[in-house]
């Protein structure tokens, strides 16, 4: 064989064909080599690769991982698998944490700060439940004041706007945020949340005449729907009569938005006095139950005394609160309401005020932040 090659590449015209095919072959090389580099150019080895999420609320399973178009080849180096996704990166999503403020005083009315989880006991539907967390009132307050603009009050405004005056001076502080709600026949948002006091008072101060009806449970039901999609404890302090008349919604249907919506409701009853004939008994009822319902409490000030130590008393409420975090089992996502029973198990000379129970949102209506 070797002998037939040495004869053709003797033969001058043999020789010319083979050294032409040669020259075509490089020169094919070369042109293949660069164009096959410029492709890699494209896709660098070392970047990275940041997946976020493009819809607005992922599924509480849902975390960032690789579409497979962009999935690393089978015989990628494993070291290599912490450059696709930025773990700072990573969604993680918690949306069935029921939050449980819960104030303590003595039998005197004091509160009883230095308690650590393991003194506390919860019950749910009277069944022994874990406690999986506990943080101190440092956490931020998102509040709502719920200012009653109706007539029914014309004749106790300069002191609907004393108390609050009072409430803004007293219960902020430098990380809350508060937001003002006008209570009227079509009530509506008239300060949305902010930390400055001035603008504030300035918003409670450019209210006109009071007048029309009172739409108490809309107002409410909205407080808690624009509060919920914030973090932080989320609080609702209503300043008002309590008198309702013109609501689209009913008094059951208030208390299971509020419920869902986690926000604990103080009332500052105004208008109310010791005559027979002027004190509302029906609103007064309703503003009890609502606010026991939520871990809150109603005040009930006749002067401007009292109406000092009712704020200071929230202020101070809201200072020495425990924040308490229970995650949901078997109930979770069933759409059904479910009772709380919280207790000091370390000590009996004690008051403790919580919410009383939650709604458990159903499975198929389950989204971020609904807890």
């Amino acid at each position: 064989m070797k002998k037939q090659i040495f004869l053709l590449a003797r033969s001058p015209g043999i020789a010319s064909v083979l050294l032409v095919i040669v020259v075509l072959v490089a020169a094919a090389t070369t042109l293949v080599f660069p164009q096959s580099g410029r492709n890699q150019e494209k896709t660098p080895k070392g970047s990275k690769t940041k997946i976020r999420s493009s819809t607005p609320y992922p599924t509480p399973s849902s975390s960032a991982t690789l579409p497979k178009s962009q999935s690393p080849p089978k015989d990628s180096p494993k070291e290599n698998s912490s450059d696709q996704v930025d773990e700072s990166d990573t969604v993680r999503v918690i949306s069935n944490l029921v939050p449980i403020p819960a104030s303590v005083v003595d039998l005197k009315g004091i509160a009883i700060t230095g308690l650590k989880l393991e003194d506390f006991e919860l019950r749910v539907d009277g069944q022994l439940k874990a406690i999986s967390d506990m943080t101190r009132a440092e956490t931020s307050v998102r509040l709502v004041m719920l200012f009653d603009n109706s007539g029914s009050l014309d004749y106790a405004r300069d002191f609907e706007k004393h108390a609050a005056r009072h409430f803004f001076r007293q219960v902020m502080r430098r990380t809350d945020e508060a937001a003002i709600y006008s209570i009227e026949s079509d009530s509506y948002l008239a300060q949305p949340l902010t930390n400055d006091v001035d603008l504030l008072e300035r918003t409670i101060e450019g209210f006109g005449k009071p007048e029309g009806s009172t739409s108490l449970f809309d107002a409410i039901i909205d407080a808690a729907g624009y509060l919920k999609p914030y973090s932080g404890r989320r609080v609702m302090v209503i300043v008002s009569d309590g008198i309702e008349t013109t609501s689209r919604n009913d008094y059951e249907t208030t208390i299971q938005r509020v419920l869902a919506s986690d926000c604990q409701i103080f009332i500052v009853q105004t208008g109310l006095y010791d005559g027979a004939n002027l004190r509302a008994l029906a609103a007064e009822r309703r503003m009890e139950q609502i606010s026991g319902q939520t871990g809150g409490a109603v005040y009930v000030p006749k002067t401007t005394g009292e109406l000092d130590l009712a704020f200071e008393q929230i202020a101070a409420d809201l200072a020495h609160q425990y924040v308490l975090s229970y995650y949901p089992g078997d109930e979770r996502r069933d759409g059904r309401f479910h009772n709380i029973d919280l207790k000091v198990r370390s000590r009996k000379d004690v008051r403790i005020r919580a919410r009383r129970g939650y709604y458990s949102p159903k499975a198929s209506n389950v989204a971020v932040n609904d807890w």
